[in-house]
Order: C-alpha cells, then sequence, then structure tokens
C-alpha cells in the first residue's frame, strides 16, 4: 500500500509498492450508483410523457428542483472518476493494444444490448442509416444536430466522450508521468481555471442560450391524453432530416473535446492519491463544497451549470473517497450491497430510457394521469431498468470480460485490500 493519506511518499520513486498491487477502491464503486440514480431522475422527470401532469404548474416546480443539472453532475462525476480509475488501473509495462481491447469489450457489448432494445421497443426505421449508424459506432456526438445527439438512446452520448478518453490516456500518460509530484496539485488547478476559458468562449462568441434557465425539458405535443411515444423516441422524430441544436449548448455539454479535461482531472487526482498526497479522508467538506456549487448552478449560464461548476468540488470527492478506502474507512459506498449497484450501474446507466420507452408504449400512451401516475411510473421504471441491468451484467458483461479481457474474473471487492482488477472493470457512464 501507498504512503497513508496523512503521509507523503517520496516524490522520486511514488507509491512503489503500490504500482505492484494497487487496493480495491469499494467505496468508488459504489459511489456510482448514486451518479447513475441522479441521471435516471432526471430522466423520469423528462422522458416519461405522463399528461396532463408535465403540462402542470406542480411539474414546473418540481423540475426547478430537480433541473437538468441534477443529471449533468452525475455525468460529470462518471468523467472524473473514469479518468481516476483508468490511471489508478494502468501501470508500467501495460499493453496499450490489450488496454484499447479491454475498454472496447467493457462499452460496446452492453451498448449494443440497449441500443438493439431501443430500436425494437422504439421502432427505429433502420433504412435511414444516419438515425442510427453513428450512435451504434459512437461518433454521433461529434455532429451538432439533435437528430444524431439525441437520435437514438440518448444517455449513450456520453460513451462518445468516453471513446476519445481512452483513446487519448495512453498518448498523454507520458506527459502526465513527467509532472514532478509536488506540482501534481498545482497542474490540477491550473487544469480547472483552463477548463473556464472554453466555457466562457461558448457564452460569448457562440450563439446559444444565455440566460440562467433551464435548456432540457420536455418536449411537449398537443392535448392532455399522454402520446404513445416521448418525442425522441417517436417515428416523427426519427423521419425528420435534421433537427438543429444550439452551438453553445453543444459545445459545452456533448461535444467530446470539451469534456477531455475532466477526464484528465480524474487522472491527476489518482497520482495524489497514490502519492499520499491527497490526505483528507473526510468527506464532509467536500460534500459541502459539491451542495455550494451545485446551488450556484441555478444562477449562471447554462455553458458553466452542466459541469464547470461542479469540477471542482467533484474531484474532491473522488479522492476523498478512494483515500478512505486506502485508510480502511468503512461507510455506506463500500458496502457488498452498494458495491452490487455500483457494477450494475453502467448497464443501468444506458438501459433506463429504453424502459422508459417500453413502460410509456405498454402503459402511459392515451391515457391521463397526475402527480401519482408519475410516481408510479417512474418508480416501475427504476424496478425495471435495475432487473435489466443485473440481468445485462450477469449474462453480458462478466462472462464476455471473464472470456476476453485477458484477466482471471474475481468476486466483487468488499475491502479495501483485495486487488483494484475487479474495480477497474467497471468503468464508464
Amino acid at each position: 500500500m501507498t504512503a497513508a493519506p496523512g503521509r507523503r511518499a517520496n516524490p522520486e520513486s511514488p507509491a512503489r509498492s503500490v504500482e505492484s498491487a494497487r487496493p480495491a477502491l469499494p467505496s468508488l464503486t459504489g459511489a456510482r450508483w448514486w451518479a447513475a440514480f441522479a441521471v435516471f431522475l432526471l430522466h423520469a422527470l423528462v422522458f416519461l410523457p405522463v399528461y396532463p401532469f408535465q403540462k402542470s404548474e406542480l411539474f414546473r416546480h418540481i423540475h426547478q428542483v430537480m433541473p437538468m443539472q441534477l443529471g449533468a453532475a452525475g455525468v460529470t462525476f462518471f468523467f472524473v472518476l473514469s479518468g481516476f480509475i483508468i490511471y489508478w488501473s494502468f501501470r508500467p509495462g501495460n499493453s496499450v493494444p490489450r488496454f484499447y481491447w479491454r475498454r472496447v469489450l467493457k462499452i460496446y457489448p452492453t451498448h449494443l444490448v440497449a441500443t438493439a432494445a431501443f430500436i425494437l421497443i422504439a421502432s427505429v426505421p433502420l433504412s435511414r442509416l444516419v438515425v442510427w449508424a453513428p450512435n451504434v459506432l459512437l461518433i454521433h456526438t461529434w455532429v451538432p444536430k439533435w437528430s444524431t445527439v439525441g437520435g437514438l438512446n440518448v444517455p449513450s452520448w456520453s460513451l462518445g466522450a468516453e471513446m476519445l478518453f481512452y483513446l487519448s490516456f495512453p498518448l498523454a500518460l507520458p506527459l502526465v508521468r513527467r509532472i514532478r509530484g509536488d506540482r501534481v496539485l498545482w497542474v490540477l488547478a491550473g487544469l480547472l481555471v483552463l477548463i473556464l476559458a472554453p466555457h466562457t468562449a461558448y457564452y460569448l462568441w457562440v450563439p446559444g442560450p444565455k440566460g440562467i434557465e433551464n435548456a432540457f425539458a420536455p418536449r411537449l405535443v398537443p392535448g392532455d391524453a399522454s402520446p404513445f411515444f416521448e418525442l425522441h423516441a417517436s417515428p416523427a422524430w426519427f423521419a425528420q432530416p435534421d433537427i438543429p441544436v444550439a452551438p453553445s449548448y453543444w459545445l459545452s455539454y456533448t461535444f467530446p473535446a470539451s469534456r477531455l479535461p475532466e477526464f484528465f482531472l480524474g487522472v491527476l487526482a489518482a497520482r495524489l492519491v497514490l502519492e499520499g498526497r491527497w490526505r483528507n479522508t473526510r468527506l464532509t467538506w467536500p460534500l459541502l463544497a459539491l451542495a455550494i456549487a451545485f446551488a450556484a448552478t441555478w444562477v449562471v449560464p447554462v455553458n458553466y451549470k452542466m459541469s464547470a461548476l461542479l469540477l471542482a468540488p467533484m474531484t474532491a470527492v473522488v479522492a476523498t473517497l478512494a483515500a478512505r478506502d486506502l485508510a480502511g474507512i468503512r461507510g455506506l459506498n463500500s458496502s457488498p450491497r452498494m458495491v452490487w449497484f455500483g457494477n450494475i450501474s453502467f448497464a443501468f446507466y444506458l438501459i433506463q430510457f429504453p424502459v422508459m420507452v417500453l413502460i410509456t408504449r405498454l402503459f402511459i400512451g392515451g391515457r391521463q394521469f397526475g402527480l401519482l401516475g408519475w410516481l408510479g411510473f417512474a418508480g416501475l421504471s427504476l424496478v425495471v431498468a435495475t432487473a435489466a441491468a443485473a440481468a445485462i451484467y450477469r449474462w453480458v458483461d462478466e462472462p464476455l470480460m471473464r472470456r476476453f479481457s485477458g484477466r482471471r474474473a474475481t468476486r466483487p471487492p468488499v475491502a479495501p485490500r483485495e486487488p483494484v482488477d475487479r474495480v477497474t472493470t467497471v468503468v464508464g457512464p
């Protein structure tokens, strides 16, 4: 194990013992569920077309309490965590081709299962390649059109950014390792400041929303009867040749290159923890800072509320959770049950929208419901999506990783001293 969180490792040979056997980080695995659940709450509010509830004043007030930045905060956590775990698990001498292979093997099978489910449930016209092919290949977020970015299984947009993260990591790793240990924190702080520059440029000079109101809300259709399809899953959506997106919104939220620095915040945070330079093991202050930053998102433009304000405290939360695991501090997130939820969170994140589309077609469309109806369908979506995610993890993800990843599978981590390899197989939003 490395130096304890309160002791600094030798900067000339950081964390030598950890390089050979890095311990597991179950708290980070368990915390993944809360990030995925935050995304689910927002999507259940927006993507379950329960009428007339979604057209009511009550809905407007609820959406103010659970705004778009709630789901965006979960994605920000995933991006920072991804960088942390990737650096944590990539040790000197690891094969770069095998690294790429493992990342593809971890991402694509679950993505393809969720995509196939969505295509079947939403009756997506396969004759229109532009609708589904970019999404299947995870290149759709590079195109500033809603018909492409949001043209299929909407949550999968984040995987386009993840693929860029994985591609760039081995290329940038030599530069990361050349940073002197006593300067890593300064580089991390500089990166946080640097992130504000493009978001400010998007706000000042790129067309798009300039106000502080939510830009992500239900797309409503006429009438008080609930539709059989939320608009992002409707035949009318897939039939349109083009749906423009506000350029500044696309650049600040879904454009992969704009999210790349968030990944490297996690990489640098992993170095701090590995070298014993992150000493804090108390979550109180990082969580308080995160709460304050989240509250501030209500009063800033869209370009800043989606991730920029949350990055510093989110990075602190990730580093502190890891430091707690290294110090042997057990908490809710490191319990076996939460680790299990964390393990299925990637599949849950991807399958939730297809499940909502299915429940809309079977039970919501053509009827009218109020708040209690929405709560019931949100609860049903949560149960069905969790069960589907568990099945995908059990019968798709685990068997494929065990058979083709090149590493022997181990049991899910239940204590900080188990090998880190099992944790590294659950990276992804």
